[in-house]
């Protein structure tokens, strides 16, 4: 919990939180919080894409369609939050040849 001082009229208009700040601040937590779950779900799909048992008993290319949705999503999600380079992403997680591939990129 926090304490405001009273407002005693020497505030300006930019000072106080408005409704748009408070909104847009909610907006921004969202995408982030979304961004997150993203890469969660494509780091998991790509663990499991890497995983020998999950090969053996889901099949490599129901593993490569799981993971090229989940990185499809995580790249959707980045550049809505205004991230347009995959680059970094891609080293990162070490998404793979053969699911960028499934995306379209070269």
């Amino acid at each position: 919990m926090s304490l405001r001082l009273p407002d005693l009229g020497t505030s300006t208009r930019l000072d106080r939180e408005t409704g748009f700040s408070v909104l847009e601040a909610e907006l921004i937590s969202e995408a982030a919080a979304t961004l997150g779950r993203a890469g969660a779900r494509a780091e998991a799909a790509l663990a499991r894409l890497n995983d020998e048992a999950s090969l053996a008993s889901e099949g490599r290319e129901a593993l490569l369609k799981a993971a090229a949705e989940a990185v499809w999503a995580l790249f959707i999600q980045r550049e809505a939050c205004g991230m347009r380079d995959q680059k970094p992403v891609i080293a990162d997680l070490g998404i793979p040849r053969a699911v960028l591939v499934r995306l379209g990129a070269r």
